[in-house]
């Protein structure tokens, strides 16, 4: 017994109607004709048919031809190579030994040692107190006397060669002017030995003290 697919039929299937079988073959059908319908209307658009002619023409053109530059020739130099050189080794020179003297060495100078400086002349200061020169004592005021006036007059005198007295002056007075004055007054005539530098008289300052007292008056 022969089963074709005409004859089978499914024993547990449903059983299709008609009416069924007919609405199933309607929608394939204008399903068809939809797609049909559709690619038509799209080809006769001109958009469509520009797209479509610029397709078949990219298709048709030919790729352009790839032309390879060739490098160009290298250039011939117009001058030989020279040939390398030739080296021959150089003639050996005979060595002297260099011969020196040694120059005797110059004799040490002498050291010239300087001459000493003479001492220096000693000075001797003036002095006013020597026995020859017999200088009288200032004179005692009388009024100092009445008064009870008292006291010490340093005087600081100016020396000249010749012994004299060129200027005298009071540098610690004994607080009554009648005193100093009368100080000042008598040692401006006494007479002086002059300083010396060595053996020569020179001008110099010297210190005369004057006391007025009472008790020795």
């Amino acid at each position: 017994m022969n089963y074709t697919s005409a004859s089978w039929n499914d024993p547990f299937a449903a059983p299709v109607s008609p009416l069924r079988r007919g609405l199933r073959f309607a929608v394939i059908l204008a399903a068809h004709v939809g797609v049909l319908w559709a690619g038509m209307e799209l080809a006769v658009r001109p958009e469509v048919q520009e797209i479509a002619k610029d397709l078949m023409v990219r298709l048709v053109e030919t790729p352009p031809e790839v032309v390879k530059e060739l490098p160009p020739p290298k250039p011939q130099s117009a001058k030989p190579t020279p040939p390398p050189p030739i080296m021959t080794a150089a003639p050996e020179v005979a060595t002297t030994t260099a011969a020196f003297a040694v120059a005797p060495q110059p004799p040490t100078p002498s050291v010239i040692e300087p001459t000493p400086a003479p001492p220096a002349p000693m000075v001797t200061g003036a002095r006013f107190d020597a026995d020859y020169l017999s200088n009288p004592k200032p004179d005692y005021p009388s009024a100092s006397r009445r008064l009870g006036e008292e006291g010490k007059v340093l005087l600081r005198v100016h020396v000249s060669a010749e012994g004299t007295a060129l200027a005298v002056e009071v540098k610690h007075g004994s607080g009554f002017a009648r005193l100093d004055e009368a100080a000042r007054s008598a040692v401006a005539n006494w007479r002086f030995v002059p300083a010396k530098r060595g053996s020569e008289a020179i001008d110099s300052w010297v210190a005369v003290p004057i006391v007025f007292s009472l008790q020795t008056a």
